[in-house]
């Protein structure tokens, strides 16, 4: 699930904004920009110009990237479709969604010649509705998401999933063989495992709030996620009421881990900040994440990267717009994620590959 943030999270832009302390250096490799302090960034090269191209860009299963699949929204769509593309070959976005309703996180199988994604296009051909902002920031949650399976070029497309209510924010173990991903089928939004091909389905987490964005570890031994647990019957009551009609209300998520079947559950953050999309280093030993933890006023999303117990947390990115969806190659020496560093336009997001120094 992507964030969809409000025209006052999105007030300036990278490329045009600077208060003094974040100037950006222009690079040699096409004047792509990094920023001073961003000290794991050796080089920054942006891979998307066009659209809003959204987030949650992940890669292909080679060991040397190679492929990314990636949700954006660019003419004719009206809202986001799944689009994948070659970082060899730079050819332009490739489109393996149906085109109808709206789609959202897609993933690589194992096999690299299999994807997965969630599209609401079963219950409608139509967008779905943009969320009601009359009751604050909200994402919405559409109970017409399904997770569903396709070969790489979007033929043979079929569901892995058909129970009411949302089915989404899917991603894959490193041996390829299980989905994880965030469900409302038994109520409540909880993170659930199965096998590749729908069957064996099993619930992890069970207290109340959301629990979603969840990311195996390298070992495939745990599991990393963003979770909102209400501390009050009133919080409780404000966030089931929501859910009702299909919001959520993000202004508070935590980062937490587990194992794999749902035990050993552990809280790694707690700054009451807005902190979502963690995803393992590949040596397994630290965990980036996107949070507005850094600014007082919580408009600014920046990426962090912290010790796999939650210690020593570390700021990465110091653009003053949107940074987020950081992804890891599986070497470690590249990072994907999505910004809007040097936007071409407002509320422009793109994908940025960086090359990483530990």
């Amino acid at each position: 699930m992507r964030p969809y943030l409000p025209l006052t999270l999105l007030l300036f832009f990278c490329g045009s904004f600077t208060n003094g302390q974040s100037q950006p250096k222009p690079e040699a490799n096409g004047g792509t920009l990094i920023f001073p302090n961003e000290k794991h960034f050796a080089r920054v090269r942006q891979l998307t110009r066009e659209g809003e191209n959204s987030a949650e860009a992940y890669l292909s299963f080679d060991k040397k990237p190679r492929r990314l699949i990636f949700q954006s929204t660019r003419p004719p769509f009206q809202c986001d479709q799944i689009f994948t593309f070659d970082l060899l070959k730079n050819t332009p976005p490739k489109l393996v969604s149906p085109g109808k309703g709206r789609t959202t996180c897609a993933y690589f199988l194992k096999d690299n010649q299999h994807i997965i994604f969630s599209s609401t296009h079963l219950g409608g051909e139509a967008c779905p509705p943009p969320p009601d902002y009359s009751r604050g920031y909200v994402w919405a949650v559409y109970p017409d998401y399904d997770i569903f399976v396709a070969r790489d070029d979007g033929s043979d497309l079929r569901p892995l999933t058909q129970t009411p209510g949302y089915d989404a924010e899917a991603t894959v173990s490193p041996d390829g063989k299980k989905i994880v991903f965030t469900s409302m089928r038994d109520g409540d939004l909880d993170i659930y495992t199965m096998n590749v091909d729908g069957s064996d389905v099993r619930r992890l987490t069970s207290t109340p709030g959301y629990d979603g964005g969840p990311f195996f570890s390298p070992d495939g031994a745990q599991i990393v996620y963003r979770a909102y647990r209400p501390q009050s019957a009133a919080e409780l009551e404000d966030y089931q009421s929501l859910l009702k009609e299909n919001l959520i209300r993000p202004s508070r998520l935590e980062i937490f881990v587990m194992n794999t079947d749902g035990s050993n559950q552990r809280q790694l953050t707690n700054n009451g900040a807005a902190n979502f999309a963690p995803f393992f280093h590949p040596s397994g030993k630290k965990i980036i994440f996107c949070s507005n933890l850094a600014d007082p006023k919580h408009r600014n999303f920046d990426l962090f990267l912290m010790n796999a117990d939650g210690s020593n947390q570390e700021r990465v990115t110091y653009c003053d717009d949107f940074d987020g969806f950081p992804v890891f190659s599986r070497d470690g020496k590249k990072l994907i994620f999505c910004s809007n560093r040097n936007a071409a336009a407002p509320r422009q997001t793109n994908v940025f590959i960086a090359d990483w120094k530990d």
